[in-house]
C-alpha cells in the first residue's frame, strides 16, 4: 500500500458522492482539511446535492453527472461556482476517474456503472479505495491482475474487508486459515420464517444498526450482500471459497475475524459508522482523530457471535457454491440478485423469492472462465434477461 505525503493534502475523487458513503466520505475529508482535498466528485442525478458540495469545497474543479438530463440542468442552473467544468455518462465518470491531479479514487457507485471508471483509475495509476462490490464480484480477475500490472493500491472501504486489511497488516497469504466476515443480520434477523412471506420493503429498511441506501438494506435482510463480501474477499485477500465465513454478530462492533494457521485470531473493533474504514481507506498509514466517536471502554459491550441461519439466509449459501464454481458464476449471482431486488423495492415479488430468483437464475445458466471483460458483461446481461424471464413466470 502506497502511503499519502504526510506534507500534502491527498487529492481525492469522489465517485458517488450523494450516497450514504460519499455522505460520511464527505466528512471525512472535511474533518482533515490539511490531509486530504477533494478535487472531482459524481452522481447519477441528484445535480442539486452535486452543486452544494461543490460550493461547500472550492477545491472541487470536475464534476460528472451520469444523466445527461441532470447534467444540463447544473450547467444552466448558474449554481456551480466558475470554472468548475461538467461532464455527463460513462465518458464523464471515466474522466474524472483518470484526473491527472488526483491521488485517489474513492469509487461508491452501485452496480456494474463503477466498473469502467475503476478500471480506467487503475489504469491511470490512481489508488482506488473501492465501496462498490459489484466491480470485484464480476470482474475480480481482471481487475486485481491490472492493480498488479500497474503498481496500484486497492484499499477496501468495506468495513469488513477494511478491517481484515488492517488485521493481515504485513502477514503473508500463508499464515492464513479462514478470515471470517461479520454479519448484524439485517431487519429481519429474529423474524420467525413463517413470516417472511408477508414483509414489506419499508420493513426491510429498517435495519438494526446501518443507515444505508435501499438497495443494500436488502441485501443485508438477504445476506445477499454477506455473500457478494466474500466473494470480494476471495479477490482481495488471495483466498480459497473455504477461507471465506461468515458469522452473526448483532452488534456491528467486530467487523471481522483473522484465524492464522497456528490458532491465533485477530479482530477488528470500532463503532457501525463508515466514516471508520473510510478514513483509513483515503489516509493509511497516517492515524489520525476519527470523525465519529470511538468506542468507549469505560462503557459495557458485548461481542458475541453466532452461526448463520443457513435456512433464513439461502442467498449466503448460494453466493459461496458461485466463488466455488468460479468464473462467471459471481457475475450471475450478483446480477440475478439486482434484478430480483428491484422487483420486491417494487412490490412485484415476495421477500423469499429474491434468493429463489437467484437460484433459479444460476441453474438455468453455463458458467464458463471468461478470458476478458466483454464476456463477462455479456453474461451479466444474459442473468439479469434470465431473471428477468423468471419474474414473468417464463
Amino acid at each position: 500500500m502506497s502511503a499519502p505525503d504526510s506534507n500534502l493534502p491527498r487529492r481525492v475523487v469522489l465517485l458517488g458522492a450523494t450516497g450514504s458513503i460519499g455522505e460520511s466520505t464527505l466528512r471525512v475529508i472535511e474533518r482533515h482539511p490539511d490531509h486530504l482535498e477533494l478535487v472531482g466528485i459524481a452522481a447519477h442525478s441528484n445535480h442539486p446535492a452535486i452543486i452544494e458540495i461543490a460550493n461547500r469545497h472550492p477545491t472541487v474543479r470536475h464534476v460528472a453527472l451520469f444523466d445527461g438530463g441532470a447534467a444540463k440542468e447544473a450547467r444552466s442552473s448558474n449554481g456551480l461556482p466558475n470554472g468548475v467544468h461538467v461532464s455527463t455518462g460513462m465518458a464523464g465518470l471515466v474522466e474524472l476517474a483518470m484526473l491527472a491531479e488526483a491521488d485517489i479514487v474513492l469509487c461508491a457507485v452501485v452496480g456494474v456503472t463503477g466498473l469502467e471508471p475503476s478500471l480506467a483509475a487503475i489504469r491511470a495509476g490512481k489508488d482506488l479505495a473501492l465501496a462498490s462490490k459489484e466491480i470485484l464480484v464480476m470482474a475480480g480477475k481482471f481487475v486485481m491482475a491490472e492493480a498488479e500490472e500497474h503498481g496500484v493500491a486497492l484499499r477496501p472501504v468495506d468495513s469488513e474487508h477494511n478491517a481484515v486489511q488492517q488485521c493481515l497488516a504485513n502477514h503473508p497469504t500463508s499464515d492464513i486459515a479462514r478470515v471470517v466476515l461479520t454479519a448484524s443480520g439485517g431487519a429481519f434477523r429474529d423474524r420467525p420464517l413463517a413470516e417472511l412471506a408477508n414483509v414489506t420493503p419499508a420493513e426491510a429498511m429498517q435495519h438494526p444498526n446501518w443507515s444505508m441506501g435501499p438497495k443494500i438494506t436488502v441485501d443485508s435482510a438477504t445476506m445477499a450482500n454477506k455473500g457478494l463480501e466474500l466473494i470480494e474477499a476471495r479477490w482481495l485477500f488471495d483466498l480459497q471459497a473455504d477461507q471465506c465465513d461468515a458469522l452473526l454478530h448483532r452488534g456491528s462492533l467486530a467487523h471481522c475475524i483473522v484465524e492464522f494457521t497456528d490458532g491465533a485470531m485477530l479482530t477488528h473493533l470500532c463503532p457501525p459508522s463508515m466514516t471508520f474504514p473510510i478514513q483509513h481507506a483515503l489516509l493509511a498509514p497516517l492515524r489520525l482523530p476519527p470523525a465519529d466517536d470511538p468506542l468507549k471502554l469505560t462503557e459495557s459491550f458485548a461481542l458475541d457471535f453466532e452461526p448463520l441461519d443457513r435456512e433464513r439466509f439461502p442467498l449466503l449459501d448460494l453466493a459461496r457454491d458461485a466463488m466455488r464454481t468460479g468464473g462467471t458464476a459471481p457475475a450471475a449471482y450478483n446480477a440475478a440478485n439486482e434484478i430480483a431486488v428491484a422487483a420486491f423495492l417494487a412490490e412485484q415479488i415476495s421477500f423469499p423469492r429474491i434468493a429463489a430468483i437467484v437460484e433459479q437464475t444460476l441453474a438455468r445458466l453455463d458458467h464458463f472462465d471468461p478470458t476478458d471483460l466483454s464476456a463477462v458483461i455479456t453474461q451479466d446481461a444474459e442473468a439479469r434477461r434470465v431473471a428477468t424471464a423468471l419474474l414473468a413466470g417464463n
